[in-house]
């Protein structure tokens, strides 16, 4: 019996070298679904993996995890399509019209903070959200909202009797408590929506938990690391483009004295490949699990605790 495993967002960037990465483990055993909500781009990575791959069984599913008539037509599909989930990756996300701050950027750039400026993006990076046209903001229901209401209209094929199922969080270092108020889930009144979604995505892995362990269903997030992907070159309108000539190779050598410097898709997929490979219910549900990257290029994963205060 193949292992089910649908990822959201696998189109592009960690989501697609996830995939791959999964593909280069396991082809014959698994039954892969990209869930994109771009067609023509989930077409393309779908020839992709199977240029490289050409006996392995993926499909396709349209899904915009910013709409719940897409959520909820999508999550009609899979279950009339499999009878189970082994793995479902909630990786999709955006950072829509970021606003690089230059005077914060030269200030860290700096100052004995320059690593975390780089890994985090807190105090240089806020973003300007916009509304969806179910009233949503947009970053909260892309990030968040549209992936938990995909995790509860799966349920039945997340959680059956006798068997475990995963739930894969891509979080990030971006994740600060400071960003998110339960009076505020949506953001509406500050600048750093996508920080709020990721650290409410930490704060959901944990409830998910609490009540659907029993039911065979683990959730665990990730954090990718600073990786180079779509979503942190659409900071590149508002930085110069001498900028990143230059900061290029210093990332590379930044690299060597720091592990959270992944910089590649392969590297920052690296935790959610790990997980793969774990028992769920071995795992911490207080930890989140770090694609690093040594100087040397060796990739590893290594829990960190978060959310203590919890406890």
């Amino acid at each position: 019996m193949k292992t089910v495993v649908l990822v959201t967002g696998a189109n592009s960037g960690i989501g697609l070298a996830l995939c791959e990465r999964l593909l280069s483990e396991a082809a014959e055993g698994l039954q892969l679904c990209l869930a994109c909500r771009n067609m023509q781009r989930a077409r393309a990575a779908r020839q992709s993996l199977l240029a490289s791959h050409p006996s392995a069984q993926v499909d396709l599913l349209q899904l915009d995890t910013s709409s719940i008539s897409s959520v909820i037509n999508a999550a009609q599909e899979v279950k009339l399509k499999y009878e189970r989930l082994d793995y479902l990756y909630l990786n999709a996300g955006i950072m829509p019209n970021p606003q690089f701050d230059v005077k914060a950027f030269f200030r860290g750039l700096f100052s004995s903070g320059v690593t975390t400026m780089f890994a985090t993006g807190g105090g240089i990076i806020t973003q300007r959200d916009g509304v969806t046209p179910d009233g949503l903001r947009e970053v909260f229901a892309t990030n968040l909202f549209g992936h938990f209401l995909l995790v509860r209209e799966l349920e039945p094929v997340l959680c059956r009797a006798g068997q475990t199922s995963q739930l894969i969080w891509t979080s990030s270092n971006n994740a600060h408590r400071s960003a998110f108020s339960l009076e505020d889930l949506q953001h509406q009144k500050g600048t750093q929506p996508y920080s709020s979604s990721k650290y409410a995505s930490d704060l959901l892995s944990l409830a998910l938990n609490i009540h659907h362990n029993n039911q065979g269903l683990y959730s665990s997030v990730i954090c990718p690391g600073f990786v180079m992907t779509n979503l942190t070159y659409s900071i590149l309108p508002t930085l110069p483009a001498f900028l990143w000539t230059l900061l290029l190779p210093i990332f590379w050598l930044i690299r060597v004295f720091t592990n959270t410097f992944t910089l590649t898709p392969y590297s920052g997929a690296e935790a959610l490949l790990w997980l793969f490979k774990q028992r769920p219910e071995t795992l911490d549900p207080y930890a989140k699990y770090h694609s690093l990257t040594s100087g040397l290029g060796n990739n590893y994963t290594q829990p960190r605790k978060v959310l203590q205060h919890l406890k």
